[in-house]
């Protein structure tokens, strides 16, 4: 091979690898009205996606998933996550299939609510959907998602029993914990919660894990550490994000997946704004059963009507290598930069 030709060859690949390690970690909070679904595409250029949103008539929350992978550039989804089997966790999945193809199924096990039809029959969809391309996950596993380090710390009931790495400390909080009755839905702590580390960057989504079992994290000890980032558990209600939880994890940023009427009263705010060091609350939806006064500034709300107005407006995060983070809303354009912590 000519010397020219192998210079001009080898300068295309070191291109092509500069551009891969300078390339950003995106995350798309995607507006299901109440129900779940964040699309994460990693510097590599792998995508994960935590949830397919709920089943409607008009397969809405499908095509709004569909539309996020097209504004990502993706031709596929490589990994999908159902953090649980309710309806508003995995409704979309057979609609989504018809619009994109999906490489690799990942769930906490058998549903726990089997003897409910509604998610029996949802979960035997699953099942077969996913036939030879499923995997099963224990806390402890790691998603292998190129590009970043995604840890499950919660799977199933189990929760890792090693502290991560510069976690381990006491919680004092701890000592205040009043736990909540039984869980009518149990299948919501069966959830998978991961921790994704891109650099310093930290962020944290448990699916709809509840209350009492967010205590398995964090007390005694807190076996997680601090984020920089927070999907609120379980579209932000009270029913979990317990002060224990959230103030051992210390945000910086909250993230809301809330609907118009699901999520967002007015104590699991006061937890959030109580947390060390937390500078600002995001919100998928205006939470209108809660004062205005109360959610976040409109600016940082992706959505402000009810769902019949609604048009579907995503949240997205860009995460930079050097740890920086610019959240925006996809409704006005406003942003704001972060930095992850040291």
């Amino acid at each position: 091979m000519p010397k020219i030709l192998r210079a001009v060859l080898l300068g295309l690949v070191c291109a092509a690898c500069l551009l891969a390690a300078s390339r950003n970690l995106e995350i798309y909070w995607i507006d299901a009205e109440g129900g779940a679904a964040t699309l994460i595409v990693s510097p590599s250029g792998e995508s994960l996606l935590v949830d397919t949103a709920n089943r409607t008539p008009d397969d809405r929350d499908a095509k709004r998933i569909f539309a996020a992978t097209q504004q990502a550039g993706l031709h596929k989804i490589d990994m999908l996550l159902t953090t649980h089997f309710h309806s508003d966790h995995i409704g979309a999945m057979p609609a989504l299939v018809k619009l994109i193809p999906i490489g690799m199924y990942m769930d906490h096990g058998e549903s726990v609510e089997i003897a409910r039809p509604q998610v029996a029959a949802a979960y035997k969809a699953y099942v077969e959907q996913s036939a030879g391309k499923r995997r099963i996950l224990k806390a402890g596993d790691r998603i292998p998602l190129k590009g970043v380090d995604v840890e499950v710390i919660m799977s199933a009931g189990q929760a890792i029993t090693k502290a991560l790495k510069g976690a381990g400390a006491p919680n004092a909080s701890c000592a205040d914990f009043k736990p909540h009755g039984a869980e009518p839905d149990p299948d919501n702590d069966q959830s998978v919660g991961f921790v994704l580390k891109f650099g310093k960057f930290r962020f944290i989504d448990m699916g709809d894990l509840t209350w009492n079992y967010e205590q398995k994290l964090v007390c005694p000890a807190n076996l997680i550490g601090t984020v920089d980032l927070f999907q609120t558990s379980h579209h932000g209600l009270d029913r979990s994000n317990s002060p224990q939880f959230v103030w051992a994890l210390q945000p910086k940023v909250a993230i809301m997946n809330d609907g118009p009427r699901k999520g967002g009263p007015p104590s699991v705010f006061d937890i959030l704004r109580h947390s060390p060091g937390l500078e600002d609350i995001w919100q998928v939806h205006l939470a209108l059963g809660t004062p205005k006064e109360v959610n976040t500034g409109e600016d940082m709300i992706a959505n402000l009507g009810t769902s019949a107005e609604c048009k579907g407006i995503s949240l997205k995060v860009s995460v930079e290598p050097n740890g920086r983070y610019t959240v925006t809303n996809q409704r006005n354009g406003f942003s704001k930069t972060y930095q992850a912590k040291p």
